[in-house]
């Protein structure tokens, strides 16, 4: 992030990841008026809560994203986690894709393995989840949480203690042009996180990275 962009204003905004409250630093607005906030605190770079979309403009945007197990693209995109995990799992675990969006495929994938994984959605398969899983995957769903504290809540309450929890969303770094960067491009995109940002949610929600790979999977565990 290219800090000569920041300002302080004294507009109050609570981080929604580690909820630190005061003076925030304004990066900057986007071509569409956009404002987002960096949290000195953990990290987390957020849109303003007034610019949020609502859940009718969410659900328009994912029916045009091609996801879907006849997406050869797709599929390899999400190759990227899958490999890596399998590590960690076998055909007696119980998993959840969490944000799995309106063509469920990570699950698809992974039954090819002979490991079963559910499937959740808040738009799509609302369902709520029910007991404690093995495994999660959340797959670029992270960047989408209006509330991160609360959605990390209710992972680590999904998972078992020693669980495992497959996260792929692009972080942010310094070097980044945030004026240009592709990933703000979705309007649904709302939280970026940062690897302190990662490392204030293991602290916090009490997990450890086990591994991350091309600043956008991070592979953790339960403690």
């Amino acid at each position: 992030m290219n800090l000569n962009l920041h300002q302080t204003i004294t507009i109050p905004q609570v981080c929604p990841l580690c909820r630190c409250g005061g003076s925030k630093i304004l990066t900057f607005q986007t071509r569409k008026k956009r404002r987002y906030w960096h949290c000195r605190a953990c990290n987390l770079v957020f849109l303003d809560t007034d610019a949020l979309p609502t859940l009718e403009q969410e659900k328009e945007i994912y029916t045009f994203h091609q996801n879907s197990p006849e997406h050869p693209g797709y599929v390899a995109f999400l190759q990227r986690i899958i490999q890596p995990a399998l590590t960690y799992l076998n055909p007696t675990m119980r998993g959840l894709d969490y944000g799995c969006g309106p063509g469920p495929t990570l699950s698809v994938l992974l039954e090819r393995e002979d490991i079963s994984c559910h499937n959740y959605d808040p738009i799509f398969f609302p369902e709520d989840p029910q007991g404690r899983y093995d495994f999660i995957f959340a797959t670029e769903c992270f960047e989408h949480f209006h509330s991160p504290a609360a959605e990390l809540s209710h992972l680590s309450a999904l998972l078992q203690p020693r669980g495992f929890l497959f996260v792929m969303t692009e972080l942010w770094h310094e070097r980044i042009d945030f004026r240009t960067w592709y990933y703000i491009s979705d309007p649904s995109h709302v939280s970026f996180y940062h690897l302190n940002s990662f490392d204030f949610i293991c602290r916090q929600y009490g997990f450890k990275i086990l591994a991350s790979y091309d600043a956008r999977i991070l592979l953790l565990q339960k403690n």
